[in-house]
């Protein structure tokens, strides 16, 4: 038997789909499995043992995309189940010409109602229709070996792909990790669209004369992400892909939250998580940018707020 699955395009999303994923391939044990999506998601699963092949999805960067579909398709033969965890027009389109035996689209059960359902149960709702059962989502799974510290470590990831909305500022983070820095070695994570803000926080605990730290924002591969994060003594982020890699690890994490929904959201089945976010009539928004233009869902959390979290965890 060949699966064919299209992961979802984001970090974040496509960890929150690995219990799914995980019951769909008990439930064929024996099925050669193709994963297909961005290069930040497929990298992040590529290394679990059931996984027989990876196709990075490039139709959106050289040509007319409709046509790359469409030979890209041409390709993908002799698939058994074909399933998509994106509902775009493009991802129909793939699984109609794929034509496999079955074919299945996600759709989101929240998308038109006011239910606040955790991403991950609605992933595992949609596997679970798929293979005809009700079983409950375990916990998130990588299958990178986790970065060994010779000092208890703290990590910090300032940054967030969705939007400036969900980041928190970097005085405040380089104020936390400065108050820190005496009982932890410190780690600056961040991608190539936040190496402004990391540098931010490194100048500061320059300045404050902190040495015991370094800065690997755009300088790790995801394999090399998630193993760095993965060995961490504490982690302190907003609401991104590394959150739910440190939840994948049950690193202790703190998560700051403030215009998204964090029910939905938020660090899955890790007990040694704490949310810091302000109940705000305008939160959560879900905009990239604030509509408002004041940002007081995050602006208004102070870096005491955070070390008091700490100390609760």
């Amino acid at each position: 038997m060949k699966i064919f699955i299209e992961l979802p395009t984001w970090l974040g999303d496509t960890i929150m789909a690995t219990p799914a994923l995980e019951t769909l391939y008990n439930s064929y044990p024996d099925a050669k499995i193709t994963l297909f999506g961005s290069y930040v998601s497929t990298q992040a699963l590529k290394a679990h043992p059931r996984v027989s092949k990876v196709i990075i999805d490039d139709t959106k960067q050289r040509g007319f995309r409709l046509l790359n579909i469409i030979k890209l398709s041409k390709k993908l033969k002799n698939y058994d189940l074909a399933i998509s965890f994106r509902s775009h027009l493009y991802s129909k389109l793939l699984l109609i010409l794929i034509n496999s035996k079955n074919n299945y689209i996600y759709k989101d059960p929240n998308k038109n109602s006011n239910s606040t359902s955790h991403q991950v149960k609605k992933y595992q709702s949609f596997i679970n229709m798929i293979i005809g059962k009700k079983l409950s989502a375990t916990k998130l799974r990588l299958d990178y070996q986790t970065e060994s510290y010779s000092h208890p470590t703290l990590g910090i990831n300032p940054g967030a792909s969705y939007g400036s909305a969900k980041r928190w500022y970097p005085e405040k983070f380089a104020e936390v990790a400065s108050a820190l820095s005496n009982r932890y070695d410190i780690i600056i994570f961040g991608g190539e669209s936040e190496l402004d803000i990391a540098k931010d926080i490194e100048d500061t605990l320059k300045i404050k004369g902190i040495k015991n730290f370094k800065n690997l924002a755009g300088k790790t591969t995801i394999a090399q992400l998630c193993s760095a994060i993965g060995g961490l003594d504490l982690f302190i982020t907003g609401d991104s892909g590394p959150m739910h890699i440190a939840s994948a690890y049950q690193v202790p994490t703190i998560a700051i939250f403030g215009p998204t929904r964090w029910l939905e959201t938020s660090p899955w089945n890790n007990p040694k998580s704490k949310i810091v976010r302000l109940n705000l009539e305008c939160s959560p928004c879900m905009k990239r940018t604030c509509p408002l233009k004041h940002h007081k869902c995050m602006k208004d959390i102070e870096a005491q707020d955070v070390l008091e979290a700490i100390e609760s965890l």
